[in-house]
């Protein structure tokens, strides 16, 4: 196995699971009587002999307003060179993100990433936040926490358990990063109440001309930073625990069958979806899922999956 991609992973799963051990033993009490045993892992192969229902069509629920801003909040100063502002919207589409909550199959380490509804019952996220990329062991338990605002879904009943993945790689691979892709599928139809995104796979060329056009949403582990905080004293919750949303990114280029962004991002914001809106419809048309840091630990470049593959796993070709 080409072990060298992974040197975009290592920070950002290292630090998901610090964070994300903080914050999972509340979810983890809320939701103690759900079945969690470990979820059904079905490789890309077979995966693609199931025919996933679903359209790629965005779906918003009736009694659900859009909304075009993750926040109403007005008079936001001082955030400096992040340019992510926190997602406290219960509207759609900002309803249909949220947390993926695992514990690793040794039981003993909990993380963190982000989560999108793309159907009633199916999440899209990153497989290495369902599958350890180290160790190519499946987590032996997932949750996913719809709309996660300061800490909190807006009905803490509606935590979801995992049942079956399909994933893109299984990290035994050369370049597996450009596979970095699981669908997952929850025990609830959380998508009917909160709404789902469509997706769309646009050329590479029609990304890079559209500058700072498209919008990443993510549940970043150093998010909120201090700054937010000046500004949103309120979010006490923790990092990690509201979703930092930077609008006006681009994609800037493509090279080994991965994309490269410039969204503002961390980690915990792994299986974040970069999204564009279509004629007044969102729709995820990357997929964050990894950084490269410098010697200073500073990200200096981020990566993101090509969403064609949900074409060929719903059958649309």
């Amino acid at each position: 196995m080409n072990k060298q991609p992974f040197a975009f992973l290592i920070a950002s799963i290292a630090i998901a699971i610090i964070f994300g051990s903080l914050t999972t033993m509340q979810a983890e009490a809320e939701t103690e009587s759900q079945n969690t045993a470990s979820p059904e892992f079905i490789n890309v192969q077979d995966g693609q002999k199931i025919q996933l229902q679903g359209d790629g069509k965005p779906f918003k629920p009736a009694n659900i307003k859009q909304s075009d801003k993750p926040s109403d909040e007005r008079g936001i100063i001082g955030l400096g060179k992040d340019d992510r502002l926190p997602m406290l919207s219960r509207d759609y589409p900002w309803a249909a993100i949220g947390r993926i909550e695992g514990v690793k199959a040794d039981g003993k380490s909990d993380y963190h990433c982000t989560g999108s509804l793309i159907t009633e019952d199916i999440v899209l996220t990153n497989a290495h936040c369902v599958v350890d990329p180290y160790t190519y062991k499946v987590s032996k338990e997932i949750k996913f926490r719809p709309n996660v605002i300061n800490g909190r879904s807006k009905d803490d009943k509606d935590t979801a358990v995992v049942k079956k993945i399909i994933a893109g790689t299984d990290f035994k691979e050369a370049n597996a990063l450009k596979n970095d892709w699981a669908v997952v599928k929850i025990d609830k139809p959380l998508g009917k109440k909160y709404g789902y995104f469509g997706w769309v796979s646009l050329p590479t060329s029609t990304m890079l001309k559209h500058r700072e056009k498209f919008r990443m949403i993510g549940y970043s582990g150093d998010f909120p930073t201090a700054e937010t905080l000046k500004a949103f004293p309120y979010l006490k919750a923790g990092e990690g625990l509201t979703a930092g949303v930077h609008d006006g990114c681009s994609i800037f280029k493509e090279e080994a069958g991965s994309l490269f962004h410039d969204c503002d991002t961390t980690a915990g914001s792994s299986g974040g979806p970069i999204v564009a809106q279509i004629k007044g419809k969102y729709y995820i048309i990357a997929l964050n899922n990894a950084e490269r840091f410098d010697a200073d630990g500073v990200a200096i470049e981020n990566r993101a999956v090509k969403v064609s593959f949900l074409n060929r796993l719903f059958g649309r070709r």
